[in-house]
């Protein structure tokens, strides 16, 4: 994975918990194939259809909070997010995403608006709109987390690396 991210944003609101995306009602019986289809429906109804593989879903505080449900992050996977940029996530959420091969990233987002062209520099730790002059800074990953992101997430990195070694390294 490159740590450069390109992708239009793709907006949603405040606390927006994972039964949003990945509704329990779905689960078990539908795989997530079909919930990607219908992610976030209860919130904004279209917005799976709207959402294109690259587009980076912008949220503002507590985005996937209160749910350990890995599925939440897979789905945004399948559905093709280029990485997920909020004012704050829920904690097991965030560590879902990095497993999941998603880059997640919290900084202000007040001033993007949906559609916006968002460039993500993950190394830098530099989020920017240019047709809106925005220029954010945000800490960047832990350089293990940078890993398994460049891996894909925790599974394709542990079978690249069984022994836990970043990329090689004793």
């Amino acid at each position: 994975m490159s740590t450069m991210i390109k992708g239009r944003a793709r907006l949603l609101g405040d606390d927006i918990n994972t039964d949003l995306h990945c509704s329990s009602k779905y689960l078990p019986g539908k795989n997530t194939d079909y919930i990607a289809k219908v992610a976030f429906e209860q919130l904004a109804p279209g917005y799976a259809s709207r959402f294109q593989p690259g587009d980076i879903l912008v949220a503002g505080r507590n985005f996937g909070h209160n749910s350990s449900r890995e599925q939440a992050a897979h789905v945004l996977k399948i559905m093709g997010a280029g990485a997920l940029v909020a004012l704050s996530f829920g904690r097991q959420f965030f560590r879902n995403a990095v497993n999941n091969g998603l880059p997640v990233v919290e900084c202000a987002i007040d001033g993007i608006e949906d559609g916006d062209e968002v460039v993500i520099d993950l190394a830098a730790g530099t989020l920017a709109v240019p047709a809106r002059g925005i220029e954010r800074r945000f800490p960047p990953l832990a350089p293990q987390m940078q890993a398994l992101l460049a891996e894909g997430g925790l599974i394709p990195f542990l079978r690249k690396y069984p022994d836990w070694s970043v990329r090689g390294e004793q």
